[in-house]
């Protein structure tokens, strides 16, 4: 199929025919029905051949029945390819380390994940004291036989004594959130479904808040639009029906609310929001002893980014971007705008205060340079996070944001954690990079020094391998950083075969981390680049802006920018370069192969947003309007016309090998987006090198994924991109 221009011309030599089977590279494919749907929008018509392939396939035999098909050819096909087992068995060696989550602390114990190397999923253990025995508190692993059922997020109560815990089943976005009794291991009779995109922040020790859905139709679970997302307080020992509903907005069924209780227990912040644009509303709702649920306006209008840093009393921090793009810390104090000390309208406790509107935030840490992305109160301290050029450093200052202190992380890489409460100095924070696994550290808010908690074991020396970050110039001559990273002393005289990883989108900052499938692709003497594409978060609002909406051309132009630099300074060659990205990476990677099948030899397009016609009609998609427009609005259409990657192969040119990733159970990108331009690619006339798609079942989006999985999904993968850009695996 080829859409010559936003206009709607289609050009297809069998666009309402039954597509025959096709052959490339020794495979055959299978054949895909077309179906006569053409969608009419601001006049112009836009064929849908393979609208079928959108319904789920647990509903429709059909669907299952191609996608039974599809995998069929697939894996025949990766079965051939030389090396597959060499990439499986260094990627197993490669995950076999023990490593450590960041620890929680609460009542006096550590809670903390670990997974001994090759475990499916990380167990949480929990220690008492810093020394303590480990014990285990859940083992996730013993949930199902495929490994596909997942601990996902698990919040302690202030006193340590009960532990909340959400459970993701085969990759999906929906939670089921269950309770457990530390000292015993015994799992209380309380169980919460239909629990999605949601906190758990405990209330006292007697119950806590989450965010919910109602129950999606039957048979609608993993396509079903979400609306009306509704928080709840849930009391330990009561049924879920007996959840007390205590923030919605009815008559805004799109608006999405979460909640977050200060560690004092004093306030609970309702933080609303209209899609995946960091434009919230706050609300307050003062707790005491019987809370009265009864919000109260903090911050009006989806306008800017506001993240609680922390609530101390009456004193709130917070992270905003208002006039401060690349975000600053202020605070409020809510006792300024009391209207009266007596207590709230329906509540008989007499701690409560009732607030009025016009709240003075007040600024602690100005705005820098770098781009702020969290901050916590840890003892007396401010700890707060940055980006610089897409790395990691952090600073400490006093809570009145008094003298700054960089904390030295002393490599390229990137730091999370530093959690922490006020007046207690100890934190954990996380390091990594790409040639190092993630270690914990122990640090000290006093004194400014970090001790090692858990460091890994590796089978390889880090020293062994090269990192380097680059500043290349993009189309327009924005300069765009990348990272390159590969064997000290590999041969480049001749270009390697490389991989080119890239986001570009929804402000998210793509830094350096450890991904054991990518050192074995960098292992096998392979070169893998990251490159930072504007539509990310590394530079703030303003860096995040350049990449969406009508600038979203500009996100395909610095990827195909970084392509040519690493052709051009002898990393790669033409013939030796293929690209890879997930989710809107998914949708990068099918732009990028459709803008310049010159310049790649392979791709891999993993769960993408492949039709931008259609995007928002399932499950969470609606919220991504804000990052690539509104296909009900003209302008945003045409614009989504122009790079759509379903809308735009070009039938008669030759395309680099193709290989598309997705899951039956992804209700986060539905997998029709990755069928329906499978199957487009198949039937257009694109040249001989393979173009396949590898469907998984019980995986999702990508989270909760178990070990053996991923490295049999990436062996399969990374040989199949190894094949078409000359990579020997030995």
């Amino acid at each position: 199929m080829v859409m010559t221009g936003p206009q709607g011309a289609w050009a297809d030599d069998a666009a309402t025919a039954e597509m025959g089977a096709d052959v490339a590279d020794g495979l055959t494919y299978p054949q895909t029905k077309t179906v006569d749907v053409v969608d009419t929008a601001f006049g112009i018509k836009i064929p849908d051949p393979y609208r079928w392939l959108e319904d789920d396939v647990r509903v429709n035999p059909a669907v299952a029945d191609w996608v039974k098909a599809q995998n069929k050819v697939t894996d025949a096909y990766l079965d051939t390819l030389p090396g597959k087992d060499v990439l499986a068995a260094r990627m197993k060696k490669l995950f076999d380390y023990e490593r450590f989550g960041l620890p929680e602390k609460a009542g006096g114990h550590y809670f903390f994940t670990k997974n001994d190397g090759l475990q499916n999923q990380s167990v949480l253990y929990v220690r008492k004291g810093l020394t303590g025995k480990d014990r285990i508190l859940i083992d996730p692993n013993t949930w199902a036989k495929d490994g596909a059922t997942a601990l996902d997020s698990w919040v302690p109560s202030k006193n340590g004594k009960l532990l909340a815990y959400s459970i993701q089943d085969g990759g999906s976005d929906w939670r089921t959130i269950k309770v457990l009794d530390t000292a015993t291991g015994t799992i209380l009779t309380d169980e919460i479904k239909w629990a999605k995109f949601t906190n758990i922040s405990w209330v006292g020790n007697d119950g806590f808040l989450y965010s919910r859905f109602a129950e999606p139709k039957e048979g609608a679970a993993f396509q079903q639009l979400n609306y009306n997302q509704t928080i709840y307080y849930h009391k330990i020992g009561t049924p879920q029906s007996e959840d007390k509903a205590i923030y919605a907005t009815p008559d805004k069924p799109e608006y999405g609310h979460s909640a977050q209780v200060t560690h004092d227990g004093k306030w609970a912040l309702i933080t609303t929001s209209q899609g995946t644009d960091e434009k919230y509303e706050l609300h307050i709702m003062p707790l005491g002893k019987k809370p009265s649920w009864k919000a109260q306006p903090l911050v009006k209008g989806l306008e800017h980014e506001w993240q609680l840093v922390e609530g101390v009393g009456n004193k709130l921090w917070f992270i905003t971007n208002k006039d401060a793009p690349r975000l600053k810390l202020v605070s409020v104090d809510l006792k300024a705008k009391v209207l009266n000390r007596a207590p709230c309208e329906g509540s008989s406790d007499a701690g409560d205060v009732c607030m009025a509107e016009g709240f003075a935030f007040t600024d602690i840490v100005p705005e820098r340079a770098e781009t702020l992305t969290r901050a916590q109160i840890v003892g007396e301290r401010l700890i707060m996070s940055y980006i610089k050029d897409a790395k990691s450093m952090a600073m400490m200052t006093n809570l009145a944001g008094g003298p700054a202190k960089e904390i030295s992380l002393n490599a390229i890489g990137t730091a999370s954690g530093f959690s922490g409460t006020p007046g207690d100095p100890e934190t954990f924070y996380g390091f990594s990079s790409f040639n190092q696994p993630g270690a914990v550290y122990r640090f000290d808010s006093r004194t400014g020094q970090s001790t090692s908690f858990a460091e890994p074991k590796l089978s390889f020396n880090p020293a062994d391998f090269a990192i380097e970050q680059v500043f290349y110039p993009s189309k327009d001559g924005t300069k765009i950083p990348m990272f390159i990273v590969h064997k000290k002393g590999l041969d480049l005289s001749k270009g390697a075969p490389t991989l080119l990883y890239g986001y570009g989108g929804f402000n998210i900052s793509q830094t350096p981390t450890y991904s054991a499938t990518r050192m074995a692709w960098i292992q096998s003497g392979g070169v893998f680049a990251l490159a930072n594409l504007r539509g990310g978060g590394e530079y703030g609002k303003p860096w995040h802006d350049a990449g969406r909406l009508m600038n979203k051309q500009n996100v395909f132009d610095d990827f195909a920018a970084a392509g040519e630099y690493l052709v051009a300074k002898g990393y790669t060659a033409k013939g030796k370069l293929a690209i890879e990205g997930r989710s809107n990476g998914g949708l990068l990677v099918g732009a990028s192969l459709n803008q310049r099948p010159d310049l790649f030899a392979a791709g891999h397009a993993a769960v993408g947003v492949m039709d931008m016609t259609r995007f928002d009609r399932f499950t969470a998609g609606r919220y991504w309007v804000d990052d690539y427009g509104s296909p009900a609005k003209e302008a945003d259409l045409k614009m989504q016309l122009t790079y759509s990657p379903y809308h735009n192969i070009t039938s008669g040119v030759d395309y680099p090998a193709v290989i598309v990733s997705t899951a039956d159970t992804d209700d986060r990108v539905v997998p029709g987006h990755s069928f329906k331009y499978t199957a487009a690619l198949q039937a257009a006339k694109t040249g001989s090198r393979p173009k396949i798609i590898r469907i998984e079942s019980r995986a999702g989006h990508g989270s909760g994924k178990p070990t053996d999985k991923l490295i049999e999904e990436y062996s399969d993968i990374y040989a199949f991109l190894a094949k078409w850009t000359g990579l020997e695996l030995k």
